[in-house]
Order: structure tokens, then sequence, then C-alpha cells
């Protein structure tokens, strides 16, 4: 991803918030036979408080990767949506696309059968404690039996990340009624209309008039 010095993002915090928000993720190797891509769920090591990532990958994705020996580039997308020119004012302007993105590269760590069950059972209570009645790893029915059999099937990993590139392009490069305005057209009503989006701007506006003062 080319970085932009107007959108450059560089705080680890936001990094990991927007991480944590969007886990599922992109995850690219070079192989033998070219690149390959593949669409897995990924969070944050919560053991630590940089931006080292864990997940885990079906069998033979391992193989196809290379995991463990040759580089991955793991991409989270963010809050992203369609931006038009009529939104600026009566200004020469063209339309564009506004976006968050993380990419974290580097060569992974394999983990422990022990440690990949750990992320495994991390991974169903993430999602499954938003249910009314949740349905975890280890609960009937499922049986210890049952779980080693499907986590057979999957290894995970860990990833420290030696090279970050994180790129939060929302109209930084506008002035401030442009933004606002942007931002007003997506919280309302329309073809284009993205709440998410528009949070994810005034987040960043606020932060940015937050540091000029």
């Amino acid at each position: 991803m080319r970085q932009n010095p107007s959108f450059t993002l560089a705080d680890v915090t936001e990094i990991r918030r927007v991480v944590d928000a969007n886990p599922w993720a992109n995850i690219v190797s070079a192989g033998e036979d070219g690149l390959v891509a593949s669409h897995y769920v990924v969070l944050l090591d919560d053991s630590r408080d940089d931006l080292t990532v864990v997940g885990h990958v079906g069998r033979p994705d391992d193989l196809i990767h290379g995991m463990g020996d040759r580089e991955l580039l793991v991409i989270f997308q963010g809050p992203h949506g369609y931006v038009s020119p009529g939104w600026y004012g009566d200004v020469q302007a063209v339309p564009t696309w506004n976006y968050t993105a993380v990419h974290l590269s580097g060569v992974p760590e394999i983990l422990s059968d022990e440690e990949n069950l750990e992320v495994l059972d991390r991974l169903v209570q993430r999602f499954e404690e938003r249910m009314p009645d949740p349905r975890l790893m280890w609960e009937r029915p499922n049986d210890p039996a049952f779980v080693q059999r499907l986590a057979a099937g999957t290894v995970g990993f860990r990833l420290t990340p030696t090279r970050v590139v994180a790129k939060r392009k929302l109209s930084q490069n506008k002035p401030a009624e442009t933004i606002e305005a942007v931002i007003s057209a997506l919280s309302e009503d329309g073809p284009y209309a993205n709440r998410e989006l528009a949070a994810e701007m005034r987040r960043a506006q606020d932060a940015r008039t937050g540091a000029q003062r």
C-alpha cells in the first residue's frame, strides 16, 4: 500500500483499535505458484500491547502459504465508502473513496497444539458473547474429542509484524468545512449513506482538531 504523509496512521493504539474492530482479514503470501490469498478472522494477541496478532488457517492453507517459513501480509480493512464530489459544494472536484486500512507483514510463528486451542477458544468467545445464549467451544453438545478433532484440521499462528503500513484516508487534505459536509452527507439517508464511515471520519477529525489546539 502506497503511503501518503497526509493519510499516515502511526498511532499504535489507533491501529490496534482498527484491527480489533475489523478482525476479518486477508492473508496474502507469494508462493511457488504466485500470489495466494486467504480469508480468516485474526485477533490481537491479548497477552501483548503491541501489534502482534494471532489466528489460524485450515489445512492445507498452512502449506500453501509456507506458514512459518515465508512472509505473510495480513490486511485489515476498516470502514470505507464512496464520497461524491457534490458533497464538496460548488467547486472543482472528482469522486473519491475514503477508507482505513492496516497492513501487517512478517514471518509468523506456528503455535503449539495447546496454544492453537487457546486461540480457537478465544475466537469462539469473542463472537458468541454477543449471543443471548452463547455456545462456547467446550460446552455441550460439544465434547473434548469433537473439539480436538476439529482443531487438528487447523494450524495456529502468531505474527509479530516487522513492517506496519497503516493508512487513514478520511478527507484530511480538505478544509474543515468540507470534512463536516462529507460527514453530514454520510450520516443522512441516501444511496451512499455510511454511518460507520461518518463515525470514523468524526473520530479522526476530532483527534486532528484536538491536536491543533
